[in-house]
């Protein structure tokens, strides 16, 4: 088979139709209006988040409103890790925080505080935050964030590892048995602001875990409530629009955090090898980092709707020659959306693989497409490329994600 045009890919994702302003909760709005019988002007809440959504303080308030549906616009800002922050922004918030939020022409920083006055003018999400028992399981929250940057973010010899880990498996029992005492999987009655407070960071203990130490928390077996409550989440339309997958998170998590080390308990070190391999060579899959499908085809559409769309910026910023990634991805999208490999394939010279790896290793869930269009697209990608060489991209950065950064895609829109 020939690979199709790129007029014939976008042909083929034509009906593939996102409203960004009053549809499901997604990454790509600007503003959002739930369906209500108003305009941008009557808008009196502004979020400022950063633009690839790794900032899981921003995650928090961007949920929070999502499940309140206030009306809201968002203007999105570079963060350090990969790129400079914006002047417009430091002139509103000259320490360059984030999130910050604008509530009828004031600035608010810091989440908690952010979400505390979002509630004082809106109402509360279930329970107040101030309310006894939602402060108490706020401090558990903080106090498993602790355990788990000791576990993930030092380099220690194995005795001191073997201690943070026991550690943070305490603190996590803490949490299990918060879940076992409610009736529903959340940690109150009903999903709530206690729950918006601890999935920011449950999420990236899921993945960073897995990833650079081997260890499960998505465990039915070890951890049945923690994972009942990630499945509890993923049946809420706002957590599916911000949720991230592991890949993403454990390769924008090292220039945040300052770093994350891998383990160097022995019994944990074949499992953890096995879980990189996974996360970064596929199946993706087989990672357990959702909790629930959909279509093949229609996940197909969305990523090679989503790629179309930014097609020659990918090509511009990619190291492989334009024309090669051009017929590469041409070859990658084709296959992904008919099962059918391509001819030229055969052609390709060894640069196109790693072209593909790119692409592939860079893909950003949620900023750029959802989790399951995602992990479709990586395997056609990767199909693609060990198809024409064994030869893999560039390594990812650690210090920093410049490579991650936005502005060719923001000359472009400022282009349209």
């Amino acid at each position: 088979m020939r690979a199709l045009t790129l007029a014939a890919l976008r042909a083929r994702t034509g009906s593939v139709t996102f409203d960004r302003i009053n549809g499901p909760t997604n990454s790509q709005a600007t503003l959002r209006l739930f369906g209500r019988n108003i305009t941008e002007q009557d808008v009196r809440v502004t979020l400022y988040r950063d633009n690839h959504a790794w900032c899981p303080y921003c995650q928090k308030v961007w949920m929070w409103l999502e499940e309140k549906q206030i009306p809201y616009r968002i203007k999105k800002v570079t963060m350090f890790c990969y790129g400079e922050k914006e002047m417009w922004y430091k002139n509103i918030v000259p320490s360059g925080m984030l999130p910050a939020l604008e509530l009828d022409g004031r600035i608010i920083t810091e989440s908690d505080v952010i979400l505390q006055r979002l509630e004082d003018e809106f109402g509360e999400l279930l329970e107040p935050l101030t309310a006894p028992r939602v402060v108490n399981l706020r401090r558990l929250e903080r106090m498993l964030f602790g355990a788990w940057c000791r576990w993930l973010c030092y380099p220690q010899q194995v005795k001191a590892e073997r201690k943070a880990k026991s550690a943070f498996e305490d603190v996590l029992g803490m949490v299990e048995q918060k879940l076992q005492a409610t009736q529903g999987p959340f940690f109150l009655e009903e999903f709530s602001c206690v729950d918006v407070i601890f999935l920011p960071y449950l999420e990236r203990m899921a993945a960073s875990l897995f990833y650079y130490k081997g260890y499960g928390i998505r465990d039915d077996v070890k951890w049945p409530y923690v994972s009942a409550w990630f499945k509890g989440l993923e049946t809420r339309e706002t957590y599916r629009g911000t949720q991230s997958d592991f890949h993403t998170h454990v390769h924008d998590l090292p220039p945040q955090m300052g770093s994350c080390c891998s383990s160097k308990i022995p019994e944990d070190q074949e499992q953890m090898e096995s879980n990189q391999q996974l996360v970064d060579r596929g199946p993706w899959e087989k990672i357990p980092d959702v909790g629930y499908s959909i279509g093949q085809d229609q996940a197909s559409l969305v990523a090679v709707n989503r790629v179309v769309k930014h097609w020659e910026t990918l090509l511009k910023v990619n190291p492989t020659k334009e024309e090669t990634m051009d017929t590469a991805l041409r070859c990658a999208l084709t296959l992904l959306l008919t099962s059918e490999p391509c001819e030229e394939v055969s052609k390709l010279p060894n640069e196109a693989a790693v072209g593909l790896w790119y692409l592939s290793d860079r893909i950003s869930v949620p900023r750029d497409m959802p989790i399951h269009s995602a992990k479709q697209l990586r395997q056609a990608l990767k199909r693609t490329a060990d198809a024409i060489s064994p030869v893999r991209g560039p390594a990812i950065p650690v210090k920093h994600r410049r490579d991650q950064s936005r502005t060719p895609f923001l000359i472009v829109q400022k282009k349209i």
